[in-house]
């Protein structure tokens, strides 16, 4: 009996504990991008979203897609979220396969569920669902760990220390390095979302190609900085916070550009 009570326990450990190993900026590195996106719609697209999401803000239906991760109905959605490669890529290289991409991947869903959006006979119970993993995903493919190796799993099996806490290269990028910073989503958001129009202009009109290929690129630097098992601390953040800054930022601008384009 008492060991079908500690398996059962557990295995429920393991489905809690599970999603937030591969949640992509965490809770709050999503609701960042969510809270600067939302500064930068179009009237037409800010009404047109509140008809989907209701009183659900961009912000908090950015987590949606980690959340729902405990619900074994969605786990055919677990590899919408990412993308990774099994070397490092030129971009014309990078162009060229995902040309010829037919994965179940970050890419390939971001492109169908921006024609299902498209769609005006879409039902609003889709609606709801595409709205939401399209924003998760966008900000998702701006986490470089997200456009990782494959071979270690984004990042997931290349084990470090975060000062004396054992964890792993994609948990520092996702939520740690953020929750060093010890702010609110929105007092983040405030503190990072500077861009000039040009700025915005010019991050806006990159294909997602160019998104990944950015992510890939910061990648292979953040494998070459450290070794497994290093001990990451001040200095790391130091070093590393202005990249995870312009990462957030970039996909709160690119990810009202998105929706703007759909709904604007």
């Amino acid at each position: 009996m008492r060991n079908k009570f500690v398996k059962k326990l557990l295995l429920i450990i393991a489905v809690i504990y599970a999603p937030l190993q591969t949640m992509a900026w965490g809770t709050e590195g999503h609701r960042i991008c969510g809270q600067i996106a939302n500064t930068y719609l179009t009237p037409k697209a800010r009404k047109a979203i509140e008809a989907i999401l209701g009183n659900e803000s961009i912000a908090i239906a950015s987590n949606w897609a980690d959340f729902i991760k405990s619900d074994p109905d969605y786990n055919y959605l677990s590899p919408w979220h990412y993308i990774d490669f099994d070397k490092a890529y030129t971009y014309p290289e990078m162009v060229a396969y995902l040309n010829h991409d037919t994965n179940v991947d970050a890419y390939t869903k971001l492109q169908f569920l921006v024609g299902e959006l498209k769609k005006k006979t879409l039902s609003q119970k889709n609606k709801l669902l595409y709205l939401r993993m399209l924003i998760h995903i966008v900000e998702d493919v701006h986490q470089p760990m997200h456009a990782a190796h494959s071979d270690d799993k984004g990042g997931n099996d290349f084990k470090v220390n975060w000062f004396s806490n054992p964890t792993n290269l994609h948990a520092v990028w996702d939520s740690q390095l953020i929750d060093f910073q010890q702010l609110s989503y929105t007092e983040y958001a405030a503190a990072i979302n500077h861009s000039t129009l040009a700025q915005r202009a010019e991050w806006q009109k990159a294909p997602i190609s160019q998104w990944l290929f950015e992510s890939n690129q910061i990648a292979e630097k953040l494998y070459t900085d450290i070794k497994p098992g290093d001990t990451l601390n001040y200095k790391y953040n130091f070093t590393h916070i202005d990249i995870v800054n312009q990462q957030l930022l970039k996909a709160g601008v690119r990810l009202a550009g998105v929706l703007n384009q759909l709904f604007g």
